[in-house]
């Protein structure tokens, strides 16, 4: 019995170093970061020949954020293996827009893909009760889609001043005068702006059937405008013989590569506040060899009818004044920032050599 004593002392020393390591060898735990999502790039460059354009099917599954997520699933699938380019999203709802960039980064450098310019505008709503974002995107295919370059068209606008007024009459002229700017080149894309939801959901109809192998889109503008509108803008395909533009409402772009900007974004109301928006605009262009006086399309999102006046103005200072892209300038529900007045994206021609 004695010599129990001294045998269970060194059973428990050596138990105690083996479940009780000395403080030196313990391991340090380690914290681990997340890295935020990068910011997607202000513009990105693309060769005009290649562009091939798709809208992602509206659901109403989810909040905003598995909304954006199916989305971009969609376009991805759509785009099987092309490079997206630029991706412009339409938000409806109180849902925090500052998802939609944060999502595409993320999703992008997931599946280890360039990311893409990126424009985000809150609306008035979408022609599907319950859906909260509507994305399309621009894409460079690895085959040549448009040999003989794209036109781009802006607004093709028919409005009442009263605000209550049904909008199908209003789209039927808004179309009219559409197609008379395409003058029988295939559309490739066309998104209309109107400002009755109720008529919306006719609108998509009419739309999608005028134009079968367009990528189509329809947004409400505003919850409560101040008067009844419909505009239409869109991108057709170029054919290879000659081609005369039907007056200024559209630019054929036939330069090799063209640059897409996201939404640039004006903070204040002074006519200053609008000017840094357009320098910055300008800055963004810079590197890819295009700047604001190549600008071959132009979308201002305001906030209101004078800020779209005050648009009207201080464009003139940047843009080539004797020939001004075509453009769509109406006011929209909202924008990311609560301290923004409009925001403003471009499709810009590249000419001569680029970096």
């Amino acid at each position: 019995m004695a010599a129990i004593g001294p045998i269970l002392g060194v059973i428990f020393c050596f138990l105690s170093g083996v479940l009780v390591p000395p403080a030196e060898a313990k391991k340090k735990e380690i914290t681990q970061v997340l890295e935020l999502p990068k910011d997607p790039p202000q513009a990105v460059a693309a060769e005009t020949r290649n562009l091939i354009f798709h809208v992602a099917p509206l659901t109403t599954k989810g909040l905003l954020s598995q909304q954006i997520r199916d989305g971009l699933k969609a376009l991805l699938k759509a785009n099987s293996g092309d490079t997206v380019v630029k991706i412009r999203a339409f938000v409806s709802g109180t849902g925090d827009m500052r998802r939609v960039p944060a999502l595409v980064s993320e999703i992008m450098t997931d599946k280890h893909l360039a990311l893409p310019a990126v424009s985000v505008i809150q609306v008035g709503g979408l022609p599907l009760e319950g859906a909260q974002v509507s994305l399309e995107s621009i894409s460079v295919s690895r085959k040549e889609t448009n040999p003989g370059g794209i036109l781009l068209i802006g607004g093709q606008e028919a409005s009442t001043p009263k605000p209550f007024e049904s909008t199908l009459p209003l789209a039927e002229a808004a179309l009219t005068k559409l197609d008379a700017v395409l003058a029988g080149t295939q559309a490739l894309r066309v998104t209309c702006f109107t400002t009755s939801l109720a008529d919306a959901p006719r609108l998509q109809t009419q739309v999608t059937a005028r134009y079968p192998q367009a990528a189509v889109s329809i947004v409400v503008l505003q919850r409560a405008a101040s008067r009844s509108t419909v505009s239409c803008e869109a991108a057709s395909r170029l054919p290879d013989h000659d081609f005369k533009l039907n007056g200024n409402e559209a630019t054929a772009v036939l330069s090799p590569r063209i640059a897409f900007t996201g939404t640039q974004v004006a903070f204040g109301f002074e006519d200053n506040d609008a000017r840094l928006a357009f320098k910055r605009l300008d800055k963004a262009l810079e590197p890819l060899g295009a700047s604001t006086k190549t600008v071959a399309l132009a979308n201002f999102y305001p906030l209101s009818n004078s800020i779209a006046r005050q648009i009207d103005k201080i464009r003139l200072e940047f843009f080539n004044p004797r020939e001004l892209p075509p453009s769509t300038n109406l006011p929209f529900e909202g924008l990311p920032s609560i301290d923004a007045s409009f925001a403003v994206e471009v499709a810009a021609a590249i000419s001569g050599r680029t970096p």
